[in-house]
């Protein structure tokens, strides 16, 4: 491993933890270039995957990070070191600290958590102190044609909702999303899942029509102006990044 890496490819859902203890990064996968956060930063480093051998191997890399489930491991450990995670075997913060040993900067890993989850925590308690506390909140996205709903482990700030502010989630979405992490749902039964407040990771080129609809248009907390909309784009990660991105989101919609 090289103990300070300065030409980083990453190939999986990692480039905002790698970019957080600012190492420089020449390569990523697709989701990350078109994240809209994350586009000034990425504007020099080119998009590839992991069937893009020739074009990661003229990058040059020193170090390769990706997920456990890359393609082509072997012949991408023949261009750079390549260490690869499995997704949710350790807890979102941990991630971060993981990558923080391997790019020799794990103080600065967790310092960063220490005080992001004191942030996090003290901006739950103004949150429950305004909207009640049992007040709930559910996360819903719209994907190609389909609509999800979220459980506490799976981006789109369920981790700083229900883990770190411990909202309270629907009881539906327990029942259903709390296992896998998301559950895809019909426009019919979205009313069974929806929150007191709903957070809606929206795409833009999704088919978004359902919320013409009057099952939607009579959901309690779209009638009661309760329903915050978010770039999807944006929303997806659980990077340090993207955490400092969604938790600003929450204390603007949620605090004013």
């Amino acid at each position: 491993m090289p103990a300070d890496p300065k030409r980083v490819v990453v190939l999986s859902s990692f480039t905002g933890n790698v970019m957080a203890l600012g190492v420089p990064i020449v390569g990523v996968d697709s989701w990350s270039k078109m994240n809209p956060e994350f586009q000034d930063k990425l504007k020099d480093a080119q998009e590839v995957s992991d069937e893009n051998l020739e074009k990661i191997i003229e990058l040059d890399p020193d170090l390769i990070i990706g997920l456990s489930n890359l393609k082509n491991i072997d012949k991408l450990k023949e261009i750079a070191p390549t260490i690869t995670f499995t997704y949710g075997k350790v807890d979102y913060l941990t991630q971060q600290i993981e990558i923080g040993k391997l790019l020799n900067k794990e103080k600065e890993a967790r310092e960063w958590v220490d005080d992001f989850k004191k942030r996090a925590h003290e901006a739950g308690e103004e949150i429950k102190a305004k909207i009640g506390e049992n007040a709930t909140v559910s996360v819903i996205e719209s994907f190609d044609k389909q609509l999800y709903v979220f459980g506490d482990n799976w981006g789109r700030g369920t981790e700083i909702l229900y883990q770190e502010m411990k909202l309270a989630m629907p009881q539906k979405v327990k029942d259903m999303a709390l296992k896998d992490g998301y559950y895809a749902l019909s426009l019919e039964v979205l009313p069974e899942f929806a929150g007191d407040y709903m957070i809606f990771s929206k795409n833009g080129d999704a088919d978004n029509s359902f919320m013409q609809t009057e099952t939607y248009k009579n959901i309690p907390a779209v009638k009661n102006n309760r329903v915050f909309e978010a770039d999807a784009k944006a929303f997806y990660f659980n990077d340090p990044l993207t955490l400092e991105y969604q938790l600003a989101f929450f204390k603007i919609h949620f605090l004013g």
